[in-house]
């Protein structure tokens, strides 16, 4: 058993697609449209093949309700780079050591008002 990704509904597919392609690094693997045509998915994979499918349905705006959804993680070898170099769309928490956790992290927001924490290894 395996974990496939995980599905974040987004407002706008291709541009949040954009923003993890160019932001960090990921790429565009596949995209499709429901038969109906309501709701287009657009996939993007990091380099280790973890997979996000970005979920866009036409007249529907993402909820904002902390509860639903906490955050997706992605590895970096430098946080405090990423920090400064990122179009980001929010800070949630500034870069800081994590000892506990053996890491150093920040979150942002992404174009849709996702948490995305960026882990660097202590």
């Amino acid at each position: 058993m395996a974990i496939l990704h995980t599905c974040l509904n987004v407002g706008d597919a291709d541009r949040t697609a954009d923003w993890y392609v160019e932001q960090l690094d990921f790429e565009r693997s596949w995209e499709f449209t429901t038969e109906d045509g309501d709701t287009h998915n657009i996939y993007v994979t990091d380099e280790n093949g973890v997979e996000f499918q970005l979920s866009d349905t036409d007249g529907q705006t993402p909820s904002n309700q902390g509860n639903h959804y906490d955050h997706v993680a992605v590895d970096v070898d430098d946080v405090d780079a990423v920090f400064e170099e990122i179009d980001h769309h929010g800070v949630v928490k500034e870069p800081g050591d994590q000892p506990a956790a053996g890491a150093r992290t920040a979150f942002v927001k992404d174009p849709d008002g996702h948490h995305v924490e960026l882990i660097e290894p202590l």
